[in-house]
């Protein structure tokens, strides 16, 4: 703690900066809240239009941040809304469908920007703080400033704890990536991990296993390239006593075990087609049916 001469506009009061978040996926809405609040802003949550509108007129807000399709409302539908009771509220629009057309139409009704999902906290960060600078530059003038001795603490960042027995670096990079773990590891997303053989890609699945509400679950890492074609399903999946010839006892499958937990699959591009086809479906729908 440190005391530091700061100057302070009397125009401008230095709060935290609000940004609405409207997504009717919870967990989406959960990771932008993390990010953004990590990088100094205070973030509100809505899933649906209705409650998005309701919080624009209870808060003090700075830019909203939403999802073009969402239960009850279309983006283009609450641009129009926003913008009729506030000009100019900076307003990016976020959609899994990249669609130029809808783009080009969000922009010209209003929207500050557009970007398309998978998103990238990177460049959303980027576009929210562009927003905010045309923003502040449309409403700043000239006013005298005001000298004062302030005492200022740096806030603490949380901390990455490490819970498994793996040595960790303390690198730039891997810096990013424990970030990238606590980002992650509170939701129930599907995590795709890159890197090549021998990288620790089963050290980062089980580091997301161990910091998140799974962790007492159990972990389950499925080497699939070492999986036979013709037992491949039966080892994801598990299967029945006589489902098929040679069948003489029931199997529980991989799924099935890490129920509740976290299951890793590593080379899954090493799996028939078939298997590969059912493994989309479980993990878009979150259920194994056999």
């Amino acid at each position: 703690m440190a005391f530091e001469k700061i100057k302070i506009c009397n125009h401008k009061t230095h709060t935290m900066q609000k940004i609405l978040v409207v997504d009717d996926d919870k967990d989406m809405c959960f990771l932008l809240d993390r990010f953004l609040s990590k990088h100094g802003f205070d973030v509100i949550q809505s899933f649906n239009g209705k409650r998005a509108l309701e919080a624009l007129e209870e808060n003090n807000i700075s830019l909203v941040l939403t999802d073009f399709r969402l239960e009850d409302i279309d983006g283009k539908e609450l641009l129009y809304k926003i913008k009729k009771t506030h000009p100019n509220m900076p307003l990016i629009i976020m959609t899994g469908y990249s669609d130029v057309k809808i783009a080009v139409e969000v922009i010209k009704n209003g929207a500050f920007d557009y970007v398309t999902k998978p998103l990238f906290p990177d460049e959303i960060l980027i576009k929210i703080k562009e927003a905010l600078k045309i923003e502040e530059q449309s409403s700043v003038f000239k006013d005298e400033t005001i000298e004062a001795h302030v005492v200022v603490s740096k806030p603490k960042e949380k901390a990455y704890v490490v819970t498994g027995p793996y040595i960790f670096g303390d690198s730039s990079a891997f810096k990013k990536i424990s970030n990238q773990i606590l980002l992650v590891a509170p939701t129930n997303y599907s995590v795709i991990i890159y890197g090549e053989t021998g990288t620790g890609k089963e050290v980062i699945a089980n580091e997301i296993h161990n910091h998140s509400k799974r962790k007492d679950k159990p972990f389950v890492a499925i080497d699939c390239g070492a999986l036979s074609k013709e037992l491949a399903a039966s080892e994801l999946f598990g299967h029945e006593k006589g489902s098929f010839t040679g069948a003489l006892n029931q199997k529980i499958g991989s799924f099935e075990i890490a129920n509740g937990g976290t299951i890793f699959l590593d080379e899954v591009a090493n799996l028939s087609y078939d298997i590969q086809v059912s493994l989309l479906r479980v993990v878009q729908e979150r259920k194994c049916v056999v």
